[in-house]
């Protein structure tokens, strides 16, 4: 790759990895479902008028929407709403890559290497450390239902992965721009999030957040709505255009370190040696999970 798209790679992956400290203080600031809710608000208009609606039936774009978007932010806003922190919570959601690998041999029928189950049990023996002894008594605490909420989350990460396949393999329609696909299905889970937010929050929060409602806040919003989503996907889209995807894809592997960092520069937060372990286990097995068979090969030839 050339140094000026390498530095391109590391702008989307600092974007994305501080993307977590940003969701932090916006749940800080308003309940996690109203947030949400915004969020999609502010990525789907006026992003509809510039983007040409994807030609692809309705369902999977109600699919992708709920899927992607409602399910996978719903449950991620909440989990570091009831106190996961954020930077164990950006490694804990790169579990979508092993459940998007099970989905995908469940339901597109893709077979599975050895190397992915080695690497999905090392990743297993992590989150076991991080649920069974990855807490301590300071404020640094992994609640069992904040990590719960952020497995859910993968998943359901997982499932709009597998749904983004299927629309791209979709007979007889036109391919779709990924920011085409964000921008429309990001009209989907506005309705979802606001429901919610009206069902579990209540009014009073609603009318408590927006009061609150100042230049900090929007800032929040205008980070996750427009850097995380259109700059980071935009770039990323421009780099897989430019290059094979192995050569791009492992760049995806330095957004929790630079979840981790920033959470600890910015919002101070400490990992004991337990969770180390743990987080240790989880990165291993996804290295060996989504690049062990090449690098056996490689190995091979030397």
């Amino acid at each position: 790759m050339k140094f000026k798209d390498v530095l391109l790679a590391l702008c989307v992956v600092i974007i994305w990895g501080v993307n977590f400290v940003i969701i932090k203080l916006g749940v800080t600031a308003l309940p996690p479902l109203l947030l949400g809710a915004l969020r999609f608000v502010f990525v789907a208009f006026p992003a509809i008028f510039f983007f040409r609606r994807p030609r692809i039936p309705f369902r999977l774009l109600l699919l992708y929407g709920l899927t992607i978007s409602f399910g996978q932010f719903a449950f991620l806003f909440c989990a570091i709403r009831v106190g996961m922190p954020a930077g164990i919570t950006s490694v804990i959601l790169q579990s979508q890559a092993f459940f998007t690998l099970l989905l995908g041999a469940v339901i597109l029928k893709e077979k599975l290497q050895l190397t992915h189950y080695i690497g999905m049990f090392i990743a297993v023996i992590g989150l076991t450390i991080l649920a069974n002894g990855g807490t301590n008594s300071g404020l640094d605490d992994i609640p069992l239902l904040g990590l719960t909420f952020t497995l859910i989350a993968g998943l359901s990460w997982a499932c709009g992965n597998i749904t983004n396949r299927i629309i791209m393999q979709h007979e007889g329609e036109e391919k779709c721009s990924a920011l085409s696909l964000v921008s429309w299905s990001a009209l989907i889970p506005i309705i979802p999030f606001f429901v919610s937010s009206w069902i579990f929050e209540g009014e009073e929060a609603i009318l408590h957040g927006l009061a609150g409602f100042d230049w900090s806040v929007f800032g929040t919003i205008i980070y996750l709505a427009y850097l995380s989503t259109f700059v980071g996907y935009g770039l990323w889209g421009v780099l897989l255009g430019r290059y094979e995807a192995w050569r791009v894809a492992p760049f995806s592997l330095l957004v929790p370190l630079f979840g981790l960092s920033s959470s600890a520069v910015f919002l101070g937060e400490q990992i004991n040696r337990v969770q180390i372990a743990g987080l240790t286990f989880i990165m291993f097995g996804l290295i060996i999970t989504l690049f062990g068979r090449k690098l056996i090969q490689r190995v091979r030839q030397i």
